[in-house]
């Protein structure tokens, strides 16, 4: 394995523009990150090729800007919901982290999935489990021939959680299948799941897609549109309770553009303030900690000769806290730094922030997580004043995703 860290290599390797980067197909990864495949299958994460390019046109379809419009008044819904509950912490401690998890995960399940949270939870729950199963197992020798013939407890859980996720799917996808034929709905809908399923039930083979992929797409959006925005929203929190100079300011940008009502698309464009803490906490705090490609073919990057089959890892943690990129100041909060927009945020180029990766196989729902979390803290900032609480423990840790290990508890008083 080579890790690459310098802005330039990285760029020119997620552009992969003659495709010498691919990532590692599902096949390849099997031996080693079986666990990981029980999460996000052969999903847009993980496929490749003609796969993917299929898949990220599905993805791109429900995320572009009139869909993220339509979505708002689910985000606003959940969003209050969640305010209502809030209510009766005032003055006392709350775990955010856990407040956001219930959140994210009723705004994917009602905007990807038409369904209700309740519909999820237990699809949630069940790769919660297999998150904490996967962690475990990261960094455990594994005999290949042992384990054709012998299964480990781990390893028998993951098998039962990976069937019951497939059957709880596809009860939400039957739910909707059976409102068409019934005549209750005249199309299976705009969201993801009913893109999904017009592409499962095309008459073209070349546009089908298989009831495999149906179910592994729904699993990778509903970990991946739910666990990084719940983890990227924890954390800003816990810096704006920090910084209450930060904090403020950002209120005031929110009571300037939308007063006491409820944000809107329009003005959730205007939100400067806003986007420059979004953008310091996904420096400072990036979800995804880094990204594995490999070598197709003999190949040069930069000026270095890189053989077949060779590993590359990018390791955003590390790009994002390097000081020859960000100054000595680095570990400091510093939204300020992204005052001229991420291009000017470092001496060098956009490679050195890339929080939701980079070129073709950039983060499909950035737009949706963006929009979902100036949304959320908008909302919260319109009705409370956030501080730290004393019990709180910093202990940043990675399981699958950079998450607070300990949970993160914060006080509020209504304004």
């Amino acid at each position: 394995m080579l890790v690459i860290t310098e802005p330039e290599l990285i760029k020119e390797l997620l552009k992969n523009s003659e495709r010498a980067f691919p990532k590692r197909t599902s096949r390849e990864r099997k031996k080693e990150d079986d666990f990981v495949l029980k999460i996000l299958g052969d999903g847009l994460v993980t496929s490749e090729g003609e796969k993917w390019a299929k898949k990220r046109k599905l993805a791109n379809h429900a995320f572009h800007g009139e869909t993220l419009k339509s979505m708002t008044p689910a985000v606003i819904a959940s969003v209050e919901t969640m305010l209502e509950r809030w209510k009766l912490f005032e003055g006392k401690e709350i775990e955010v982290f856990g407040e956001f998890r219930l959140l994210t995960s009723e705004v994917i399940s009602r905007t990807a999935f038409g369904s209700s949270y309740l519909d999820g939870e237990k699809i949630f729950d069940m790769l919660m489990k297999l998150s904490v199963i996967t962690n475990r197992n990261m960094f455990k020798a594994r005999f290949l021939v042992i384990s054709k013939f012998w299964k480990s407890a781990d390893q028998i859980e993951a098998d039962k959680l990976e069937n019951e996720i497939h059957n709880c799917v596809m009860k939400i996808v039957k739910k909707r299948e059976e409102k068409v034929a019934n005549g209750d709905a005249n199309s299976f809908g705009t969201d993801f799941l009913g893109l999904l399923l017009n592409a499962y039930h095309d008459t073209d083979k070349k546009n089908r897609i298989s009831q495999q992929d149906l179910v592994d797409e729904c699993k990778t959006f509903y970990f991946a549109g739910q666990e990084t925005t719940n983890s990227s929203l924890a954390w800003t929190v816990l810096l704006l309770a920090i910084h209450p100079e930060w904090q403020e300011k950002a209120r005031q940008e929110v009571i300037k553009i939308f007063g006491n009502q409820n944000p809107n698309p329009e003005g959730i464009g205007k939100l400067k303030i806003m986007t420059m803490i979004i953008n310091e906490t996904l420096r400072l705090y990036p979800p995804v900690s880094s990204m594995v490609r490999k070598v197709a073919t003999d190949v040069q990057l930069g000026k270095l000769i890189l053989p077949a089959d060779l590993e590359l890892l990018v390791p955003n943690l590390v790009l994002h806290h390097d000081p020859h990129l960000w100054g000595d100041d680095v570990n400091v909060f510093k939204p300020e730094r992204f005052a001229e927009g991420i291009a000017n945020a470092t001496k060098h180029n956009s490679a050195a922030f890339i929080p939701f990766g980079l070129g073709p196989r950039s983060c499909v729902g950035m737009s949706f997580a963006l929009m979902e979390m100036k949304m959320a803290l908008s909302m919260i900032l319109q009705r409370f004043t956030i501080f730290l609480s004393p019990t709180y423990s910093h202990s940043p840790f990675t399981l699958l995703l950079l998450q607070p290990q300990h949970g993160i508890q914060v006080m509020l008083h209504s304004l």
